[in-house]
């Protein structure tokens, strides 16, 4: 058991992210899973240590928040890898950071797979300007796309993906197969029909041969979208090939070994179960799973105080503060305090008014807490300072073991969802994450979630 108490069970098996990184065989690792649990900045943190360990690193972010480039000192990011300064290199790493651009990557196939005159009439189709721009499954597609040109490249020796922000875990692996398929599919060759026959023959066939339909598109399309889109495929006409045949090479590069998907998640109930949904779909489709990012989990160092004692005594605490302030005073306290000080005769009497007893000065003012006799305080002063302090002090630590409880029924919480987890997928290995006390903005930020990620349970004292 470590001190922040964020250990696995010893029967879970550990990432060992240092060896993921370290391995010169893994070329691309996948950070996937639902919204909001940390990808971007598992990525990024991933990224730098990489780096900082001697590999040459991209980090492509999909992410559109561009929490990536302000952690990294860039004023922004593109569609071109910028390189992060900052980053120790005396390993002889580097680490480069790009934001997918979406239209820009689209651009950039149009271009380089047709000669200029096509490219322009594309670039310029109301139609392709919509598909690009955003157009289903769009954004996951030029992902892979982009995948593929920095694989191809072979300028990096680690490239690390954070996928799209989706609801659904099935998006990043879906899209580059649906938009190929759509892309290649019945539908668009259908609207070829008249390119490939030709001018006015072409148009006759189609309105022979398809009227019905062709009627159906115009009212649901409008004529103009109509055309504008046979206009698109007629231009795109030799390229519809090339896009099922990239969608397919990069499937098999996420299949291929050289490849590592991790899934990152909270200890939350709905991002495990995503997780646990997208772990069995990877497995169906063969990708290569390297285990579990458990992000931003909780821990104490005084697990060993459970919730149940800490809530009992705050409760004792706070039992004894009202009875000592409903408690009566003593019935001889009059007698214990002696005669008023206009009663008092004889030489008692010239000491008090002297401000002299046997035991030291007093403050007959009532007073002032500076004033101190033989032996401490002085009574008022004691009255006023000893008691509300011993008070405040009661109140602080009631207050403090009631947000311990809370505390630990937090930790309760997540291991109890961190363990349904593991006990449906044993074979998956898991590292924890500890949450840091606020949000990582820059490299040292990402450096701590580094070690983090890679800490083992034997470098923290028990």
């Amino acid at each position: 058991m470590t001190s922040d108490n964020t250990t696995l069970d010893a029967s879970a098996p550990r990432l060992e992210v240092d060896a993921l990184l370290d391995d010169p065989h893994t070329r691309i690792v996948v950070c996937c899973g639902s919204g909001g649990v940390g990808k971007t900045t598992t990525a990024a943190a991933l990224g730098v240590r990489a780096a900082e360990r001697g590999r040459k690193v991209v980090v492509l972010t999909i992410d559109p928040a561009r929490r990536l480039a302000q952690s990294m000192g860039i004023s922004e990011l593109d569609n071109v890898p910028r390189q992060v300064k900052g980053v120790d290199e005396t390993s002889g790493g580097e680490l480069h950071a790009m934001m997918l651009d979406m239209k820009r990557t689209f651009d950039e196939i149009v271009e380089g797979h047709a000669d200029a005159d096509r490219a322009r009439a594309i670039l310029e189709n109301p139609f392709y300007q919509s598909l690009s721009a955003g157009f289903a499954g769009t954004q996951e597609y030029m992902a892979m796309e982009k995948l593929g040109q920095l694989r191809a490249n072979d300028e990096w020796d680690l490239i690390i993906v954070d996928t799209p922000p989706s609801r659904s875990a099935l998006d990043f692996l879906d899209a580059p197969k649906r938009l190929g398929s759509f892309l290649d599919g019945k539908f668009i060759r259908v609207l070829m029909a008249p390119a490939k026959v030709g001018g006015r023959a072409g148009m006759k066939f189609l309105n022979v041969g398809m009227s019905m339909m062709t009627g159906t598109l115009s009212k649901l399309m409008g004529g103009q979208l109509l055309r504008d889109v046979q206009t698109f495929v007629a231009a795109m006409d030799t390229m519809f090939g090339g896009f099922r045949t990239r969608a397919d090479a990069t499937y098999r590069l996420l299949q291929a070994p050289g490849t590592a998907f991790l899934v990152v998640a909270a200890p939350e109930r709905d991002a495990l179960r995503e997780a646990a949904y997208f772990v069995e779909r990877l497995a169906a489709e063969q990708m290569p799973l390297a285990g579990l990012v458990l992000n931003r989990v909780h821990g104490s160092g005084a697990a060993q105080l459970s919730a149940e004692r800490a809530l009992a005594a705050a409760e004792a605490l706070t039992d004894r503060m009202a009875e000592d302030t409903h408690a009566d005073p003593p019935a001889d306290a009059d007698a214990e305090a002696g005669p008023a000080p206009d009663t008092v005769a004889g030489p008692a009497a010239d000491r008090t008014e002297n401000n002299l007893e046997a035991n030291g000065i007093v403050d007959l003012d009532g007073g002032k807490a500076g004033s101190r006799t033989a032996g401490g305080l002085s009574p008022a002063a004691a009255a006023e300072h000893v008691t509300p302090t011993s008070a405040s002090a009661a109140q602080l630590a009631a207050g403090l073991l009631r947000l311990h409880a809370e505390r630990m029924q937090v930790l309760a919480r997540e291991r109890r969802t961190r363990d349904r987890f593991t006990a449906l997928h044993p074979e998956v290995p898991v590292t924890e994450v500890a949450a840091l006390p606020g949000d990582v903005h820059d490299l040292a930020g990402l450096r701590a979630i580094g070690d983090r990620l890679a800490l083992n349970p034997t470098d923290t004292d028990d």
